[in-house]
């Protein structure tokens, strides 16, 4: 068993996933092109109460929150937008931080998902 684990371990150090999951929160900057996410984030600069509530009326509506959450928190975390800017040419044309910019963007969406019952009608 030990030998089992001894490559996945190797595998998870030699991995630069912290890095890789920080520019792929970027890549969510450019992902945003609906509505609710650019409401989403011209709510988020004059207010502090940017996110009311996690319920939308259809599961589209909730994947656009999806990704303005992700946006949101790459703004949180990094936010000079000329900072971001510059790291764009790092990223955006590696296939494993699109990969973990979607897996960011799934794991919000999962949270919305489950806020409205999965949009389920009784």
């Amino acid at each position: 068993m030990a030998g089992l684990l001894r490559p996945i371990l190797f595998v998870k150090k030699t991995r630069k996933l912290p890095s890789a999951v920080l520019m792929t929160i970027f890549l969510c900057l450019d992902l945003g092109s609906s509505a609710l996410a650019e409401e989403g984030m011209k709510q988020s600069k004059g207010s502090d109460d940017w996110l009311p509530s996690l319920i939308t009326e259809t599961p589209q509506e909730g994947f656009a929150l999806a990704v303005t959450l992700s946006q949101k928190g790459v703004g949180t975390t990094q936010p000079d937008t000329s900072v971001r800017k510059a790291l764009r040419g790092a990223y955006a044309h590696d296939p494993d931080s699109l990969i973990a910019a979607s897996q960011v963007i799934a794991l919000h969406f999962q949270t919305v998902a489950a806020a409205n019952g999965y949009w389920k009608e009784d």
